[in-house]
């Protein structure tokens, strides 16, 4: 959520950025007639006050000289239930204020490319070279087929469309992916491994900007006992910072969590209908940071690196990209995605996503740190990134390492967690 100052004090000035970054059109003119009505409402609260204060001396003063003080007492009772409707009037205002908040995006750090949608993002590096085949090479749907180690047809009979099932050497394939992951990321590069809920409370999507303008694309429970199934171990992660204040030296707080992932809406309507590409459930191992304002853009260029360090260990080839204003996610100020090289696609794609939130989320959520500068309590900044999306990483595994006989070579760092032979 951003600063109210600048809804209030900024305003048009943020609206202009917002249609410039995020082609996003704040409602300015119910927001100015809110702000009106605010002054109002204070304004009366405040000279009711002085009254109620005002007629408190005057009964003081009668009494001590023995005069009447009927009328004046009749005028200060009716003080109490009038600053009570401007109290719930206020309030009814601010929650007014809060609801068009909570549907803003994040503004754009200043360092990322403007652009409407994906055309404008920009490369900044490459790493590995794709790979020449002496034989026709299969995709990871032809791939899987053997042994129906990839079956969508099972999937789709248990739950519908966009589910997999994963048997033998592909279900134990998969599952060494996420562990290389944990274990590459707790061991060298610092991370905490935490397990979190899967479910979680309205408030706690909130917290993150899942809620409530992406509610359509989430899975929740039925009945009395809302509940939401998580996105992405994100949403549990950057909230364990709700409604805390961490000392200095506690930050950065680097967070990693190995989840089922759950969406509802998975990708657009007709895109990647064949395949593991895009499930409504899946598996992501997530990286999270709880940082000072001052650590978070070069933790975000670390969290790259560290999803960067599994692709090369992996031996797949990719490509960094800074996403551009319009292509960026909604709490994010600033966005690097890493794309993977897919033979089967002879294309780059998605594997992860880095993301500096700012503060944004975490005035959502309340989450500051204490500053030994003033000794007051500040507003954290959140980063958060794949590393990796698990399904992904195993279909550029498959397609790349794929040898003339459809069989998996396994790259030299996952054989701890898988074993040296072909899968």
């Amino acid at each position: 959520m951003l600063d109210a100052s600048l809804l209030r004090n900024k305003l048009e000035e943020t609206a202009k950025k917002l249609q410039e970054t995020r082609g996003f059109t704040l409602d300015t003119a119910r927001l100015e007639d809110l702000e009106k009505r605010r002054k109002l409402v204070q304004v009366e609260t405040e000279n009711l006050q002085r009254s109620r204060n005002e007629l408190a001396k005057a009964i003081g003063m009668a009494k001590a000289k023995a005069q009447p003080t009927d009328t004046l007492m009749q005028q200060a009772a009716q003080i109490p239930e009038s600053l009570k409707q401007l109290e719930s009037e206020l309030s009814e205002i601010q929650s007014q204020v809060q609801a068009i908040a909570l549907h803003v995006p994040n503004i754009p750090n200043e360092s990322v490319p403007l652009g409407a949608d994906e055309t404008a993002n920009v490369e900044v590096r490459r790493w590995g070279m794709p790979r020449s085949f002496d034989f026709p090479v299969k995709d990871h749907v032809e791939l899987g087929q053997r042994a129906q180690m990839l079956d969508a047809e099972s999937g789709a009979k248990l739950a519908g469309a966009r589910f997999t099932v994963l048997r033998a050497g592909m279900a134990k394939l998969h599952r060494a992916l996420a562990q290389f992951m944990l274990e590459l990321h707790t061991t060298q590069h610092g991370y905490m491994e935490v397990n979190v809920p899967q479910l979680v409370n309205r408030q706690t999507m909130q917290g993150t900007g899942q809620l409530p303008k992406f509610e359509e694309d989430l899975f929740k429970t039925a009945g009395s006992h809302e509940l939401f199934l998580i996105p992405t171990s994100e949403v549990s992660l950057t909230n364990l910072a709700a409604d805390h204040i961490f000392e200095a030296a506690e930050l950065p707080l680097k967070l990693t969590a190995h989840s089922l992932c759950f969406r509802a809406e998975a990708g657009s309507a007709g895109r990647d209908t064949r395949g593991f590409i895009r499930q409504h459930q899946f598996e992501k191992v997530e990286m999270v940071h709880i940082a000072q304002p001052s650590q978070s853009m070069a933790l975000l260029e670390q969290m790259v690196q560290h999803a960067e360090a599994v692709l090369q260990a992996l031996e797949l080839p990719y490509r960094v990209m800074a996403l551009c204003t319009g292509d960026m996610g909604f709490s994010a100020s600033k966005t690097y995605d890493l794309e993977v090289w897919l033979p089967g696609q002879q294309a780059y794609r998605e594997i992860s996503s880095c993301s500096n939130c700012d503060s944004f989320q975490a005035r959502r959520m309340l989450a500051r740190w204490r500053n030994p500068e003033t000794g007051k309590a500040e507003l954290v900044h959140t980063l958060n990134g794949s590393g990796l999306a698990v399904g992904r990483t195993l279909v550029a595994l498959l397609e790349n390492h794929q040898r003339a006989d459809g069989r998996i070579a396994i790259p030299r760092a996952l054989q701890p967690f898988f074993g040296a032979e072909l899968l």
